[in-house]
């Protein structure tokens, strides 16, 4: 593993997630749902296991080093709501081809079940005067 890290939905922009915590390269700080791996798990609400990125079109390449990829949405669901919505994603890269298998898949499933659970993804206040005034910039 060469870097792994969360991207949140952007309270400013739905449809948008910016870099949260991560241990690696600087990477990307914004991601369109749809665009690479992480906006395309973000827009589908599914797990991706690329196992050879240079094989993925439209591949965000945060660091050059990586071969293989996992994202995995975190899904909440509000009291009331039919379906969940996408509040942030895991995105883990891996060095090697190959690097990711159903074990990973299978853990990582189980423990987004939990942080799903245990956090308040909603934004502070002062966090989207911040974002919007980041923006203005």
């Amino acid at each position: 593993m060469n870097w792994c890290g969360f991207y949140v939905l952007d309270p400013s922009t739905p449809s948008q997630l910016i870099l949260g915590p991560f241990q690696g390269h600087v990477a990307c700080q914004t991601i369109t749902f749809g665009k690479g791996v992480c906006g395309t798990a973000a827009a589908k609400k599914e797990i991706q296991i690329v196992q050879d990125v240079d094989q993925f079109p439209g591949h965000i390449a945060c660091d050059s080093a990586s071969k293989s990829e996992i994202v995995v949405p975190i899904i909440q669901t509000k009291t009331g709501e039919e379906e969940g919505k996408v509040v942030a994603i895991i995105d883990i890269d891996c060095a090697e081809t190959d690097g990711f298998d159903k074990h990973d898949r299978g853990w990582l499933e189980k423990f987004v079940v939990l942080i799903a659970k245990c956090c308040d993804f909603q934004p502070l206040a002062w966090e989207s005067d911040v974002l919007d005034g980041l923006k203005r910039l």
